[in-house]
């Protein structure tokens, strides 16, 4: 039996084993309950050629799928594909615009920054072949059943947040391209709607989906590196003295991690199906390798863009317009084609979207055992209703949405990753004695660990944070001593790897687990 059918024979127990009480008293007389309205809605709904029913649910290794090359290259695929979008553009922007940095230390920046960043998102892409559950169930064997649920919660606000700045962008530029004729708001729908056919049916579509949509969407970028490029000034100096310039380029390298490992909360969500023997280092370095030519590929037309707008107006003026506008703008010698590529590039936020909104809604059903009761699809509906209200709302904002959101998101990714990484080589390495983990009692709180030393060290990792930060809205104290400079990823960071070691000692000796 395939999985996908696997899958659904067990979805359709689970509903048929949930049946209330009412459903039994209305039963026919043969015995057999009837489903009411709703329930039968769902049944025909699950029950759909190629949609995708589990919800958390985990993978058993007999339902996984077959080894397969293809799937092999498909984890690389996605991740490109996921992350060749407009919004890593506008964070490449930030390194001369904001930071006043020049071509080469923004390049150095923006390429050595989502390497880091890249590696923590791959090594997390690994728990989903070996676990067959989703990133944030992962997270219970390392923070514990109930502090997971914190992350879960940044995780969906993290992922709404991205697909909010996708739908802007789109909008931007499709609005651009018609010579600002059409509206934004259409460019946001017309997103959203495709985002919410693909993401509702779920990983087989969603991963179709990914293996091919990078197609044109390389294609036009190497046209806008070649109509643009020329623009491009690689002889931009940083601007500012020693101290300053120092403590920007620490700013705009930490805003690169952040950019890259802000998918750290979602990476094994979408692997969970691969078989369960899967090599973690093949899983490993076929998902940084799509993670870290996409970033850099953005983040450095992003750098160049920024450079050519003080020697060439056109581009000045369409960034006062909006960001996508700039984009837009770039392709302006290519004329009928280059608009033709702006459209292209646009959609393919939806590219970025789609794993966003998918995590979310996952994320929505670990919060708690009403949240796991809601069918996935119908999490994913208002995962895509959200981004698009929001969209709507903050349309004429979006460099001030970027400004204060986009450091924010990678904190806690980092305090996460380092709080899985110390259990998983000190803690439970079975080479060293450690306990391992069982994977089918992912539900099971009386093996979960209680959280305590992972929460408290998560909880510090903020306090880190805060007094390193440096945003437009805030600047710690420790940002100040510091250039100014934003190290409240590194201080965070620091504050989580020193206190968790001593706490998980501490609480196995204290409570066993």
């Amino acid at each position: 039996m395939a999985s996908d059918d696997i899958e659904k024979s067990a979805a359709a127990g689970a509903t048929t084993t949930s049946l209330s009480d009412g459903d039994v008293r209305n039963a026919s007389p043969s015995g057999k309950p009837r489903l009411s309205g709703l329930r039968a809605l769902n049944a025909r709904i699950e029950g759909l050629s190629g949609f995708e029913a589990r919800g958390i649910t985990r993978v058993l290794p007999e339902e996984r799928n077959p080894p397969s090359r293809w799937d092999d290259i498909s984890v690389s695929l996605l991740w490109f594909s996921a992350n060749i979008c407009v919004n890593t553009i506008a964070i490449g922007l930030f390194g001369p615009l904001i930071f006043a940095l020049g071509f080469l230390d923004s390049a150095l920046c923006a390429v050595f920054g989502c390497l880091l960043g890249s590696m923590s998102t791959a090594y997390m892409s690994t728990w989903g072949s070996q676990s067959g559950s989703r990133t944030m169930v992962v997270l219970r064997y390392f923070m514990g059943y109930w502090p997971a649920k914190v992350p879960a919660l940044l995780n969906i606000i993290l992922m709404l947040g991205f697909c909010t700045i996708d739908a802007i962008l789109a909008g931007q530029m499709l609005s651009a391209v018609n010579g600002g004729n059409m509206s934004i708001s259409v460019g946001i729908v017309v997103v959203q709607i495709v985002c919410f056919v693909v993401t509702v049916f779920g990983m087989k579509f969603f991963q179709v989906y990914e293996r091919f949509a990078w197609i044109p969407g390389v294609l036009a970028l190497f046209a806008l590196i070649g109509c643009a490029g020329p623009y491009f000034d690689a002889t931009l100096q940083s601007a500012g003295d020693a101290r300053a310039i120092a403590g920007n380029r620490l700013s705009f390298f930490s805003l690169c991690i952040f950019i890259s490992n802000s998918w750290g909360g979602a990476a094994a969500d979408f692997f969970c199906y691969y078989p369960e023997k899967t090599a973690a280092r093949k899983m490993f370095f076929l998902s940084l390798a799509g993670l870290w030519t996409s970033f850099s590929l953005m983040l450095l037309l992003g750098v160049g863009l920024a450079t050519g707008m003080p020697s060439h107006a056109a581009w000045e003026e369409a960034y006062l317009v909006s960001t996508g506008a700039l984009i837009v703008s770039a392709y302006d010698p290519l004329g009928a084609f280059g608009r033709l590529c702006g459209v292209i590039v646009a959609l393919g936020v939806i590219s970025n979207s789609i794993p966003s909104s998918y995590s979310a809604a996952l994320g929505c059903q670990v919060l708690g055992r009403y949240g796991k009761k809601v069918p996935r699809y119908v999490w994913s509906i208002f995962m895509v209703i959200i981004p698009l209200v929001l969209a709507l709302a903050g349309r004429d904002n979006l460099m001030i949405i970027i400004s204060n959101f986009a450091a924010l998101m990678g904190y806690w990714c980092a305090f996460m990753v380092f709080i899985v990484l110390m259990e998983h080589l000190i803690f439970r390495r079975v080479g060293s004695g450690g306990p391992g983990f069982d994977w089918t009692r992912w539900e099971d709180k009386e093996y979960l660990p209680l959280g305590y030393a992972a929460m408290a060290s998560f909880l510090l990792g903020w306090l880190g944070a805060i007094l390193g930060m440096y945003q437009v809205w805030y600047t710690g104290p420790l940002a100040v001593l510091a250039g100014p400079a934003d190290v409240g990823g590194w201080v965070g960071s620091g504050f989580t790897i020193i206190s968790y070691l001593p706490l998980r000692w501490l609480e196995l000796k204290v409570v066993g687990r």
